[in-house]
């Protein structure tokens, strides 16, 4: 559990006893993980710990897939279960092409592609740790080693020097911008990695790409790929608009909920 506001750690207790409450003994562990996404003084005086349990060591299934989740080292709350049904819309893209999973964290979408007969998977994050993760991921689903390449690399640095033979590329960075004043900022950085991604994909390749920003709105985000399209010179058409699963829903009266971004395009 990972709580933004004051309030909401308050209830901490709450929380907790209503988890136990409704999952009964298939629940093993209750880890907050607050201390460093809680504001101000506030968070100096809360430490990361389990409230229930004392951990839970084993892999995850999603979707038939297991995951090896790093709960108290991983980024954020140690899987992004938010990019859930992405992942799966992905893997009905991947038979037979060659795949890039750019920031690939823990491989989740490698996985996908990988499970649904993607031909060859490049995976890259500049994260050592992430590395490591992604590779244990694809050997704790019995895949095939030799389809699958893990680089522990800036994904900038790894995309200029990428073949121009992509069939299906997964581009999900972290936030570029967590506040208004560095918006203009992350929006230019967002440009400059789609428009160099779109650049090695193939004719007739699928982008899936993100932003999870929530100062990036719906419209800008799009408005900053058809830029990234202009910049490429690559005639690209929108296949799908995506979002957060409903386990992540959205108060008409929080538009700022609405933080994961995404797009789904055929480039030309």
């Amino acid at each position: 559990v990972q709580c933004h506001s004051i309030g909401m750690h308050r209830e901490m207790d709450k929380i907790s006893q209503a988890l136990q409450n409704n999952f009964g003994n298939q629940l093993e562990a209750i880890y907050d993980k607050s201390a460093e996404s809680l504001p101000g003084q506030y968070a100096t005086g809360v430490g990361n710990r389990y409230v229930f349990g004392e951990g839970a060591p084993g892999p995850v299934l999603e979707y038939g897939n297991a995951f090896q989740v790093d709960w108290e080292e991983g980024q954020k709350t140690g899987f992004f279960l938010d990019q859930r049904e992405n992942r799966r819309l992905a893997g009905l893209y991947a038979k037979d092409k060659k795949v890039l999973n750019a920031f690939c964290y823990s491989g989740g979408f490698s996985i996908y592609a990988l499970q649904a007969g993607a031909r060859f998977v490049d995976s890259v994050d500049v994260s050592k740790k992430a590395i490591e993760l992604t590779e244990a991921n694809v050997a704790l689903n019995g895949l095939p080693a030799e389809r699958h390449q893990s680089h522990a690399l800036d994904v900038m640095d790894f995309l200029r020097s990428a073949d121009k033979d992509y069939g299906l590329m997964i581009v999900d960075p972290p936030a570029f911008a967590k506040s208004l004043k560095k918006r203009h900022q992350a929006v230019q950085g967002y440009k400059r990695l789609n428009a160099l991604a779109m650049s090695r994909i193939r004719p007739g390749g699928l982008l899936f790409t993100f932003s999870c920003s929530q100062v990036v709105d719906p419209a800008l985000f799009y408005n900053t790929i058809v830029a990234a399209a202009l910049e490429s010179g690559r005639q690209a058409r929108v296949m799908h608009q995506l979002s957060q699963p409903p386990d992540h829903p959205v108060s008409i009266f929080h538009s700022e909920g609405s933080y994961l971004k995404g797009l789904v395009l055929y480039i030309e």
